[in-house]
């Protein structure tokens, strides 16, 4: 199984108004290890970053002016992410400037490019509702040094969230146990680690007291009111029904 970890940093927040990519990074995973093939471009976008992207991450005009522009670069791109699953923290944002930058250079969008795109932000948020899930916040939760890092940098923000991904999918293995997990971290399921259907129809159902409903739902309140509307379980909850 091969993944690629995605991030860029750009000019501004919009495509739509002119905004570019100035730098854009990528880490491989191949079988849940991170290897030592990765792409890393710093882009001359051929315009100033806002003020507020700057202080972001550092990469002045001048720096930029005398890196490739993405046309020149973007085969680069294709080629690394092809037949992979493309990793990225808040995916929305990212692919709409690569799609406008592949869009100029005259090739398919970014989607089309790989085997699937997943935002590991909005799959933090199903694990943590309720809870900031920024890449700082999750590398203190997953204890995951960031201390380094003072600004954002496509390359090092790639390579914390390869960390951070590896760490919140750990738990998809552990069904395996013992010897045969270690294997599927090493050299994926089809090392010989075999999978076996659970069956829960045996299993007795849970009966809450009057007490514990009550509890559960002071806990929901307090979700609610910690996002400011209604929490990921109250939907989860509304489907149920």
């Amino acid at each position: 199984m091969r993944q690629i970890v995605l991030d860029t940093e750009t000019t501004g927040l919009e495509p739509e108004q002119g905004h570019r990519v100035v730098e854009l990074a990528c880490v491989e995973i191949v079988n849940r290890q991170v290897t030592d093939h990765h792409l890393h471009l710093y882009l001359n976008p051929d315009r100033d970053s806002d003020p507020e992207a700057l202080r972001v991450h550092g990469l002045t005009t001048a720096f930029l002016s005398d890196k490739p522009r993405f046309s020149a670069v973007a085969q680069q791109l294709v080629d690394f992410v092809q037949g992979a699953e493309v990793i990225i923290h808040n995916a929305a944002f990212d692919v709409k400037f690569l799609n406008a930058e592949l869009k100029r250079a005259g090739l398919p969008p970014f989607t089309d490019l790989c085997a699937q795109v997943t935002d590991s932000l909005m799959v933090a948020r199903e694990m943590f509702p309720g809870k900031r899930n920024n890449l700082d916040a999750l590398c203190d939760r997953f204890e995951i040094s960031n201390a380094h890092r003072t600004l954002h940098g496509a390359l090092l923000d790639s390579e914390l969230l390869g960390e951070v991904w590896l760490a919140m999918t750990r738990g998809q293995n552990s069904l395996l146990g013992g010897d045969a997990d270690d294997a599927v971290g090493r050299q994926g399921v089809n090392a010989g680690a075999s999978i076996q259907r659970f069956d829960a129809s045996g299993l007795p159902e849970a009966q809450l007291s009057a007490a514990d409903r009550a509890a559960h739902e002071a806990y929901l309140d307090g979700l609610d009111k910690a996002v400011g509307g209604r929490s990921l379980w109250r939907e989860i909850e509304a489907g149920r029904n």
